[in-house]
């Protein structure tokens, strides 16, 4: 397995951080769109390293438009010579709606029609294809010399797209190189709802399960004391319960004979009722969810229960010393 950590938010930190990540072994470095660009810290981050994959994981795809990010991908992909995935996520109704001010509707669609206007932008720079492309949501049709970049031998980037159900899923594997596992998912659910719809895609496409890329960002309670190990439980059940709440992700609540929790989750939720929300986890759903053992257990817990299934490992190593953490990694890696 590959396996990926987090760059800090914003800018400060990024230059002091990705040297050590890559000297440590990690094989990719993420950012993630919260309170800060997702991209712009990636492209310091290609300048002070040499060989670590840079993802977004996630950048909101319905914030932007198609050329935005066709452009973006292609310039990062350029500077950091081919080492770029374009992770893009859907975001949700309210955050597309009332913090991007942008339209919503029909996720799925929207996002398969999304990777091929970008995917005809590309053809249109790099093979000199017409630019001609017409959809429910988007229209590209003009690219003129001037517009066109300088052209670059790496190509435009693999791009992974964030899913959960089965419409988004099949989007992934029908036009994606990889995929960005959800963190409210389980050994189950991939198994038995994920990989089939990935399997039948990539058929679909004349490609194997070889030729495609689950990253899966695993929930780790452990901690290097009591104390720790304490705060982390808390916090790893709060966060489970924070997604929980979101009608979204019921499909999976549901797989396991737990949805009825989501509608009290969600208004609990509304109530901002955080802390007590976490309560309601119960033990078999924290050991669904994550990796829950002592330090020196989780890497072989790790490997146990996700070698075969999925081909990334996004994880935070804080419950581990810093000097161990090189050891740990190439220990997951292995």
């Amino acid at each position: 397995m590959k396996v990926d950590g987090e760059l800090p938010m914003g800018m400060d930190k990024i230059v002091d951080r990705i040297g050590p990540m890559e000297a440590a072994g990690f094989d990719g470095a993420q950012t993630i769109e919260t309170g800060h660009d997702p991209f712009l810290p990636l492209v310091l981050a290609a300048e002070h390293s040499k060989d670590i994959d840079l993802i977004t994981a996630i950048a909101v795809a319905f914030g932007r438009n198609p050329l935005n990010m066709a452009a973006l991908g292609n310039d990062i992909n350029s500077y950091s010579k081919g080492r770029f995935i374009l992770g893009m996520g859907s975001q949700i109704k309210a955050h597309i709606e009332k913090r991007f001010s942008m339209p919503w509707g029909k996720p799925a669609a929207r996002m398969r029609e999304m990777i091929m206007a970008m995917q005809a932008i590309w053809a249109n720079w790099y093979d000199g294809e017409p630019l001609n492309f017409r959809g429910e949501f988007y229209n590209h049709t003009l690219m003129t010399p001037m517009f066109t970049p300088t052209l670059s031998e790496y190509g435009p980037p693999r791009v992974f797209i964030a899913a959960v159900g089965p419409m988004m899923t099949e989007v992934a594997a029908d036009l994606c190189e990889g995929m960005l596992v959800h963190p409210l998912t389980t050994v189950d659910y991939l198994r038995n709802h994920t990989l089939p719809i990935i399997e039948k895609g990539l058929a679909k496409r004349g490609l194997s399960r070889s030729d495609f890329e689950l990253s899966y960002p695993v929930f780790v309670v452990s901690g290097q004391n009591e104390d720790e190990f304490s705060k982390n439980h808390q916090a790893i059940r709060q966060r489970i319960a924070f997604y929980g709440s979101t009608p979204a992700y019921k499909r999976v609540l549901e797989s396991h004979g737990w949805e009825t929790l989501q509608p009290e989750l969600n208004q609990m939720s509304k109530r901002g009722e955080w802390v007590a929300m976490g309560d309601l986890i119960t033990d078999e759903m924290l050991n669904s969810f994550a990796v829950v053992g002592e330090p020196d257990k989780i890497v072989p817990m790790i490997k146990e229960r996700y070698t075969g299934l999925v081909d990334r490992i996004s994880i935070n190593f804080t419950f581990a010393p810093v000097e161990q953490r090189p050891a740990l990694i190439k220990e997951l890696a292995s």
